[in-house]
C-alpha cells in the first residue's frame, strides 16, 4: 500500500506542476498576443491547449481520488 501512496503523491505533484505551468504559459501567451496584436485565432488555440491540460489534470486527480476511496 505504501508504494501506491508514493505513486499517487508523485502523480499529484505532476498534476500541480502541470496546472501551474499551464497557467503561467497561458497568461504569457495572452500578454504577448495582445502586445503584438496577434489574430484572435491564436488566443483561441492557446485557450484550447490550456483547457486540454486542465482536463487532463482533472481526470488524473479524479482517478487518484477514486483509487483512494475504493
Amino acid at each position: 500500500m505504501a508504494g501506491r501512496d508514493e505513486q499517487d503523491a508523485r502523480q499529484m505533484r505532476l498534476v500541480a506542476i502541470v496546472i501551474a505551468v499551464t497557467m503561467l504559459i497561458w497568461i504569457a501567451i495572452q500578454a504577448v498576443g495582445k502586445e503584438y496584436d496577434w489574430a484572435g485565432r491564436w488566443a483561441y488555440l492557446a485557450d484550447l491547449a490550456a483547457i486540454g491540460a486542465f482536463v487532463w489534470s482533472l481526470i488524473v486527480t479524479w482517478r487518484i481520488w477514486r483509487r483512494r476511496n475504493a
